[in-house]
């Protein structure tokens, strides 16, 4: 019998098919996952919804995105794939919430709303055999199993392991003094952040400093020939990467390739997926760099580097989190604490503190120290505080609409004041979802 492959439907896509050993997976936080399936014709899918209903500002329109249209296109999908109305089952998941929701910001709600438009349009088709998983705060995931038809929601991540009666926990100065066995940023890319921060920075200069390094030039080429650029001839050198993507994009290319070589180095203590750490600064910094452009509040060359790094804190204590980890899940997934507020009840500080004393032993600018200390309470910032604040909102996101890749928890008690930092309304709290770049949704595939 063949062996069982597994596919991660992201999210605004879809997979249908036909009676095969395919699993069909989609994690979800505040989106909402659709399995439709007939199993006496063999037939079924997946569909992974961001949003309820397109958004009234202009922009790129994915009709898979929202349940509005994706629904009726999944649903047609399924009927031409020789699926019947009247034999079909369904289950729905996710939807849960952003921010504890009060009276006046039911905008926050997101998830509840798509939740609403799904089942409605199961009951418009008269689709009945319905079983359903949606709200709360936490992540789960829905799995389709087009061997045998069969579906369940679990949990996303959190395997409560048995907690050992004595852990052997580190100690703060054992964390701090782990940094030391780390590969650091290469010296070239640490420059190359320096001039990102000023505001007249010379593209020329920063490609001149990425052709001094073999290594890094050699890890550039290999990602630009990776799954990040589609393209028909393989680049081959730094300059010809310069021809192709441009010297800004270059730069973006060069900063990626210096940090994933940084995060390569942990494990699956946060990752939920190999990289995990990696592909959510990744997909944090395509969020920051919209929001930046959007809004105006920041730069967004210095807004997507600022989303590479906030989480470099989590590759030290990466280090030690296998003794303590049944102990930090459980905290997370039961008590539904901040992943800041467990790491200090763990390990006596938390990813943000580590962080900052690797960006201040690297040089890092002023305004990167800040990201890094504080892109869980941007509110805390003294300076660059819209800068901050658009990290917070970037790292959100991410940990709310790709929740398959790390293990992440942020306190959003705050978050209306937060968005009104950036000139954002409550209500305006869809249209930001949807800036979120297709590609930051692609990265739970690249495995």
């Amino acid at each position: 019998m063949p062996r069982l492959q597994r596919h991660h439907v992201t999210s605004g896509t879809y997979f249908l098919g036909t009676s095969g050993p395919l699993i069909l997976k989609a994690c979800m936080g505040t989106c909402v996952g659709l399995a439709l399936y007939d199993k006496h014709n063999g037939v079924g899918g997946l569909i992974h919804l961001l949003l309820d209903k397109p958004p009234l500002l202009p922009g790129s329109f994915k009709p898979e995105k929202y349940a509005q249209t994706g629904l009726p296109l999944f649903f047609d999908a399924l009927l031409d794939a020789g699926a019947k109305p009247d034999k079909l089952c369904a289950w729905v998941a996710g939807g849960a919430l952003v921010s504890p929701v009060q009276e006046d910001d039911l905008a926050f709600n997101i998830g509840g709303r798509t939740t609403e438009g799904v089942m409605a349009f199961l009951a418009s088709k008269h689709i009945n055999n319905i079983k359903s998983e949606t709200g709360g705060f936490f992540s789960c995931t829905l799995n389709l199993n087009m061997r045998t038809w069969e579906c369940d929601i679990e949990p996303t991540g959190f395997e409560l392991n048995t907690v050992r009666a004595h852990p052997r926990l580190s100690t703060k100065e054992e964390i701090i003094n782990s940094m030391d066995t780390l590969q650091p940023i290469p010296q070239v890319a640490l420059k190359i952040l320096r001039l990102i921060n000023e505001d007249n920075y010379d593209v020329t200069v920063l490609t001149e400093e990425m052709r001094k390094d073999q290594i890094l030039s050699a890890l550039t080429i290999k990602l630009c020939n990776s799954v990040y650029v589609s393209s028909l001839k393989k680049i081959e050198s730094m300059d010809h990467a310069l021809v192709y993507l441009g010297q800004k994009k270059l730069v973006k290319f060069v900063l990626s390739a210096a940090i994933k070589s940084f995060f390569d180095q942990a494990g699956m203590g946060y990752s939920l997926c190999k990289g995990g750490i990696y592909h959510h600064a990744v997909g944090t910094a395509l969020i920051a760099e919209e929001i930046a452009r959007t809004t105006k509040k920041a730069e967004p060359a210095l807004a997507y580097t600022g989303g590479l790094l906030h989480d470099i804190g989590k590759v030290v204590l990466d280090q030690h989190i296998q003794a303590g980890s049944p102990l930090f899940y459980r905290q997370l997934s039961e008590e539904g604490k901040d992943s800041s507020e467990v790491e200090k009840t763990v390990f006596g500080l938390d990813h943000q503190e580590v962080g900052t004393i690797l960006a201040g032993q690297w040089s890092f600018p002023t305004s990167l120290i800040e990201v890094v200390k504080h892109h869980h309470h941007p509110e805390n910032a003294l300076q660059y505080t819209n800068l901050v604040h658009i990290i917070y909102l970037a790292d959100l996101l991410m940990s709310r609409f790709n929740v398959a890749l790390e293990v992440e928890r942020m306190e959003t008690t705050a978050l209306a004041e937060r968005l009104k930092t950036l000139g954002f309304s409550i209500d305006a709290f869809s249209d930001i979802v949807n800036m979120i770049p297709a590609k930051a949704l692609e990265y739970s595939l690249k495995r």
